[in-house]
């Protein structure tokens, strides 16, 4: 049996139809950059986050981006990010010219560690990068308690975590903005990239929605540095059609995350848990072995597909080497970096193919 890590043409194939013709209407209305199909996802985007208002963006990264920029984040500030995270959220620092300060994260969910964060705040630190990574919400009490207390602003990395909830509270409305990125392979993935901005703060949503298209208000009257982060009609319509089957597909996901936890039996695995406080939308499923390695090649031997997400954690990346991290800096985030392995966990995925998975990683004895 075959099991890929990921095959996007089974939940593509059943909407083509449906793809084709809304795209029709686009071209034929010539919607292409913003337009009635970006005003019509940003609405109902909105209502499913729980929000009044959301702002499209071209990708992910541009989210962030704004989110800096609209908090007032700047070159002398400290931003404080989780060393084990996709390199996109250290970018919220880095794009502004702020300092970057990095975090350790939770054994048990890999999302910030509260006082990891905590012993990182100086005079400077301005902000929290808050990053709900593979669908699991962070343990936002503790952190929101440390923004606070410390003044600091509190954004809401939500590329990962459409739909997560923590304390039935939906993730992004929590701090004080939420991004979210509409790649391709996210839980509500485009086709292509697309990204959003939400807050409770409407000044804020104002203030990203401005600088998204060149800093312009009136036509050609630029109030500021502006930026070309529009949101393309094609993907938004394309992502209107795909957000109606987003709550069944995370039905899913967590139907298959809970399959994998009651079967999977290796000695020496670790995998994810159900948190109290939240409820996973699972865009990842990772665990953790000492012989990870093998362990992945003992999957591919048996023609299931696995990826390595993350393996390198940020504070040890080249591009960040004049901050003078080395191993040993960030023990939790460099252990899982070493030990993590991803499951295939898609809402196409069958229980046969599950049930493959499991048993295959059972018999390991490498």
């Amino acid at each position: 049996m075959k099991v890929p890590f990921l095959d996007l043409s089974l939940s593509h194939k059943p909407l083509r139809e449906e793809f084709l013709a809304a795209w029709a209407e686009t071209l034929e209305n010539n919607r292409f950059c913003l337009g009635q199909d970006v005003v019509e996802f940003e609405k109902a985007f909105a209502q499913v986050c729980g929000a009044d208002d959301a702002v499209g963006v071209n990708n992910g990264t541009s989210a962030l981006h704004l989110a800096a920029l609209a908090q007032g984040i700047g070159a002398d500030d400290e931003v404080i990010v989780p060393a084990f995270t996709f390199i996109a959220s250290a970018w919220t620092a880095s794009y502004v010219g702020a300092k970057l300060v990095f975090a350790d994260v939770s054994p048990e969910t890999y999302t910030l560690d509260p006082k990891s964060v905590e012993v990182q705040i100086t005079s400077k630190t301005k902000a929290i990068v808050v990053v709900h990574l593979f669908g699991q919400p962070a343990a936002m009490d503790e952190l929101m308690e440390i923004a606070k207390k410390h003044s600091l602003t509190l954004i809401e990395d939500c590329a990962q975590a459409h739909l997560a909830t923590y304390k039935d509270n939906p993730v992004g409305l929590i701090g004080d903005v939420g991004t979210f990125s509409f790649y391709p392979t996210k839980n509500l993935g485009g086709c292509g990239e697309g990204g959003a901005v939400i807050s409770k703060h409407p000044e804020l949503l104002d203030t990203a929605r401005h600088l998204r298209i060149h800093g312009m208000g009136e036509r050609y009257v630029h109030d500021r540095v502006g930026y070309n982060y529009r949101m393309e009609g094609l993907q938004a319509a394309a992502l209107s059609i795909k957000l109606k089957h987003l709550e069944g597909w995370t039905k899913r996901r967590q139907a298959i995350a809970k399959r994998y936890r009651e079967g999977l039996s290796l000695a020496e695995l670790s995998v994810p848990q159900d948190q109290a406080t939240g409820d996973s939308v699972y865009h990842q499923f990772t665990l953790l072995h000492p012989r990870r390695d093998a362990l992945r090649a003992h999957l591919t031997e048996n023609e299931i597909g696995t990826d390595l997400i993350y393996p390198i954690p940020l504070h040890l990346q080249p591009c960040f080497s004049d901050l003078d991290h080395g191993e040993g800096d960030f023990p939790v985030s460099e252990k899982i970096a070493q030990t993590c392995l991803s499951l295939p966990i898609f809402p196409d995925l069958t229980d046969e193919q599950v049930d493959y998975v499991i048993e295959t990683i059972n018999r390991f004895q490498g």
